[in-house]
């Protein structure tokens, strides 16, 4: 199955609660429901109609050809009245549009454009803490989002070194063998990483761990340390190190720096602390703008 883009996942894994109140409020009014705009009693229902939008939208994640009311309705558990009504506000806003002319509906290109904000503002801020460390370090930084078992990688610094590790913006990576994706997976409950990628992974190379056990013995370290590492696991002659925080919107992302094996002994010990200090510094700036 495709891949969502960068920017499409990215929005749908935000708790971005306030924006959908704008939207859904928005696309409620001019689909006719003018109910939803009445003050107290009507607070309650427009919570509902907003998660209840959410759960829809979420549903509908990955499905390029679409799905019909029916369809929707069944794996959202809702009556298909009620999802048929949500999905005519989404359209006037064009979350959703049509997918083929028999009823069917798809994610609208107003996710993307909302997405591509959100990103925008992000990578404007993360930007010179990523520039900083790169520059500190000479080597690559990579900066990735979390979407369901996988990364995608949303933007790098490369670093200055003649021998360096660089990989595309947009591509995906797997959690389980990746330094920025152990330490996400480190945030989790051993219960919740299972349910998530699963007992047992392939092996990408020889130092990959391929089972849970071994996995969760590696997250108990990195939740001890702080910093999570990827010493072959995931490509020959390349290791990385890697730490997970939030965005200002709770989205989760990771902040890695890859490097040639060759050098990565003896600077493994200077790349974790100089990562740790780099999201210190990347959380106290986020706090103070929310503020």
């Amino acid at each position: 199955m495709r891949r969502l883009s960068a920017d499409a996942a990215y929005l749908l894994s935000v708790p971005y609660f306030g924006l959908w109140c704008t939207i859904i409020q928005g696309g409620l009014g001019r689909a006719g429901f003018a109910s939803m705009s009445r003050p107290a009693s009507s607070d309650k229902n427009q919570v509902q109609v907003i998660a209840r939008a959410s759960t829809i939208l979420r549903a509908l994640e990955e499905e390029n050809a679409g799905l019909s009311l029916g369809q929707i309705a069944q794996r959202v558990n809702l009556a298909r009245s009620t999802v048929q009504r949500i999905v005519a506000a989404l359209e006037c806003e064009k979350l959703v549009i049509a997918a083929t002319p028999n009823g069917r509906v798809r994610l609208g290109p107003a996710i993307l454009r909302l997405a591509a904000s959100v990103r925008s503002d992000f990578l404007a801020l993360a930007r010179p803490f990523l520039e900083r460390l790169s520059d500190e370090l000479q080597e690559t930084v990579d900066l990735a989002m979390v979407h369901k078992d996988h990364l995608i990688f949303i933007d790098q610094v490369t670093g200055a070194q003649r021998l360096r590790a660089v990989s595309a913006v947009g591509e995906t990576f797997p959690l389980y063998c990746t330094a920025n994706g152990k330490a996400y997976l480190a945030q989790l409950s051993d219960a919740a990483v299972e349910k998530l990628i699963g007992r047992s992974y392939v092996a990408r190379t020889p130092k990959t761990l391929t089972r849970l056990d071994a996995l969760i013995a590696d997250l108990n370290t990195v939740r001890g340390a702080g910093v999570a590492f990827d010493r072959e696991e995931h490509t020959l002659g390349i290791c990385a190190v890697g730490v997970a925080l939030q965005d200002p919107l709770g989205n989760p992302v990771a902040i890695s720096v890859p490097v040639p094996s060759q050098r990565f002994v003896d600077r493994q010990a200077l790349i974790a602390e100089q990562l740790k200090a780099n999201k210190r510094a990347m959380e106290t700036h986020m706090n103070s703008a929310a503020a």
